[in-house]
């Protein structure tokens, strides 16, 4: 074999639709990585449909699977026009759904899963040489997903991935049988990936695990995610931590200790409620109950009295009464959510909740989903409007951080996650520099800071060199790391 020779498939154009969640994000970023490896290139934005195009899939969000076939059948013409052209499904919908894909839609070459996205090169390539479609789908993580090549979207911040799988059995939700068991990757392996990204210029890292904060179950740690926060903390370079999503079960004193201490993990919170009522709690299956969740945001809110709470919250779930829902918004008005990802609960084909009695009409659900968003834009607007007057530090970031013609602002994160939007002026400002100015004007979604640029830090990827020096190891858990 000539060591020279260009990859196998060099030349050929790639593009990955992604949808879902933010681990669905980082997989994405990993088959990117695995195909470029290949010779692959990423597609433009020519009019051609390219060589390649993957979709990963989400099982969870509503209508994921019209979603997809809809878009299949926009590229079946120019499958027929190319047969060359290759089409690949992966994500938690092709996990669930398998062999079915080829079914409905014969024209798709590849379809693998949640465990094995390693094999798409090959299964691609066997596609091809066979003139058959190739469907591998397994049971078991076969390599963590962190282990692969990657392809990140951004030079200067980061997904890292501590863990995979749920141990929850919530009955909305189909996750836990797509993605498997909890399974945790070794807090050295975790922190060595995060140094080297460091080393690459990354100044901002978020971690990222189905159940966050349950980090440390396979080797027995049960305060392991505390200590990685803290250890975050003594890398250098390193100036922002982020992490999402925790379990309100599983949050513990410790690691809201971390946060406050550790000065580059962020004021920032997003943690699931789902709803406000203990009843639909219980039959939602989370163990948690409404006193327990306040608390917790009690505890965070003492401990970092600036952070931004996030959250999640699902109307409608069956058996839900009037008095449960306005259980739901006394914890809305309680809790002064900076935002809320709402949700009409429709049901999800494999969950217990699909078959449970008492399913809300589809006007009741609207109803009052109209009314959560409207006292959640009033929550959430007050708290940003609290903020006029206060300075505030922005990461300026690549997907919005490009100086609008009209305003001459960029934008980009504050420290607590909060989108702003910053008056640059005549200053250079590109993506990866933090700024700071005035925040002048506040909405529920977006801050104003048209105050001027009062510190401006130039992104140091440029300067990114040689890997870091060797660190002690770090002790969590049963097992020397």
């Amino acid at each position: 074999m000539n060591p020279h020779a260009a990859p196998p498939d060099a030349g050929r154009t790639y593009s990955i639709r992604t949808y879902g969640c933010q681990m669905n994000v980082h997989d994405s970023e990993r088959l990117a990585g695995l195909l470029e490896a290949q010779g692959y290139v990423r597609a433009g934005d020519a009019a051609d449909p390219p060589d390649l195009v993957v979709f990963n899939t989400c099982a969870v969000r509503e209508n994921a699977d019209n979603r997809l076939y809809g878009n299949l059948g926009h590229l079946y013409p120019a499958k027929v026009a190319n047969p060359e052209m290759q089409i690949a499904v992966g994500g938690c919908l092709a996990q669930k759904d398998r062999a079915t894909i080829v079914e409905r839609a014969p024209w798709v070459d590849v379809v693998f899963g949640t465990h094995n996205l390693a094999a798409l090169p090959v299964l691609l390539e066997r596609a091809r040489h066979n003139r058959e479609a190739q469907v591998e789908i397994v049971d078991a993580l076969q390599k963590f997903p962190s282990d692969l090549p990657t392809r990140r979207e951004s030079p200067f911040s980061a997904w890292v991935s501590v863990s995979v799988g749920c141990d929850n059995t919530c009955t909305f939700c189909i996750v836990p049988s797509l993605r498997g068991a909890e399974t945790d990757r070794r807090p050295g392996d975790v922190l060595a990936e995060i140094e080297a990204l460091v080393a690459s210029g990354v100044v901002e890292v978020t971690l990222l695990g189905q159940n966050v904060n349950s980090y440390g179950r396979s080797f027995g740690d049960r305060h392991a995610f505390g200590k990685l926060l803290r250890a975050c903390g003594g890398i250098d370079g390193l100036e922002r931590v982020r992490f999402t999503s925790p379990h309100p079960r599983d949050f513990t004193d410790d690691v809201i200790e971390a946060m406050a201490e550790t000065p580059n993990v962020m004021p920032q919170l997003h943690m699931p409620m789902q709803s406000g009522s203990d009843t639909v709690l219980k039959r939602m299956r989370r163990s948690y109950r409404q006193e327990r969740y306040l608390s917790i945001i009690g505890s965070v809110r003492a401990a970092m009295p600036e952070a931004a709470i996030t959250t999640d919250i699902i109307v409608g779930f069956p058996g839900e009464t009037e008095a449960d829902f306005d259980r739901t918004l006394d914890v809305v008005r309680a809790a002064r959510f900076a935002s809320a990802f709402t949700f009409q609960y429709s049901k999800r084909p494999g969950t217990p909740a699909a078959d449970m009695d008492d399913q809300i009409p589809k006007s009741v659900v609207q109803e009052r989903y109209e009314r959560l968003i409207a006292l959640q834009e009033e929550v959430g607007g007050a708290a940003a409007r609290a903020l006029v007057g206060r300075e505030v530090e922005v990461l300026v970031n690549a997907t919005d951080g490009r100086k609008d013609g009209a305003t001459g602002r960029v934008s980009g994160r504050a420290r607590d996650g909060r989108l702003v939007h910053v008056a640059a002026g005549a200053a250079t400002v590109a993506p990866g520099d933090v700024v700071t100015s005035t925040i002048t004007y506040a909405a529920p979604h977006h801050l104003v800071a048209d105050a001027g640029i009062s510190a401006h830090r130039r992104w140091r990827g440029a300067e990114a060199a040689s890997p870091p020096a060797p660190r002690p190891l770090l002790t969590i858990g049963t097992r020397p790391t």
